[in-house]
């Protein structure tokens, strides 16, 4: 997946903003202010910062060994780094949507209720 494709992907989800809160290259996507993926854009392959279950983190690292990695400067329990081009393009969907569904999992009462009524 090409890093466009990637950010269209991740902005057509329900309430989701796009941002550059660390640097210029470093491009954040959040649900309601929560983040669920990170890409630096300098990277090259094209890499990903993607939350994840700890357990299902570990058995994708073993699976894709050298591909799918603890995150880089993150918690390396919860997130890991992908090479986006080195991967099929639906894992790399389902990994975005298990990031946003683990983000939104968490979401306070009063800030869910918030994302339960905005428009899909």
């Amino acid at each position: 997946m090409h890093i466009e494709a990637f950010r269209q992907y991740c902005l057509s989800k329900k309430g989701v903003t796009e941002e550059f809160p660390f640097d210029e290259v470093t491009l954040v996507f959040k649900v309601m202010g929560k983040m669920f993926a990170l890409a630096p854009l300098e990277r090259i392959p094209s890499q990903v910062n993607l939350k994840c279950d700890p357990e299902k983190a570990i058995l994708l690292r073993e699976e894709w060994d050298g591909v799918i990695t603890p995150g880089y400067h993150m918690s390396k329990i919860h997130w890991n780094t992908l090479i986006m081009e080195q991967l099929p393009t639906a894992l790399l969907m389902e990994l975005i949507d298990n990031s946003y569904d683990l983000v939104v999992a968490k979401f306070p009462k009063k800030l869910r209720a918030e994302w339960e009524a905005l428009e899909e």
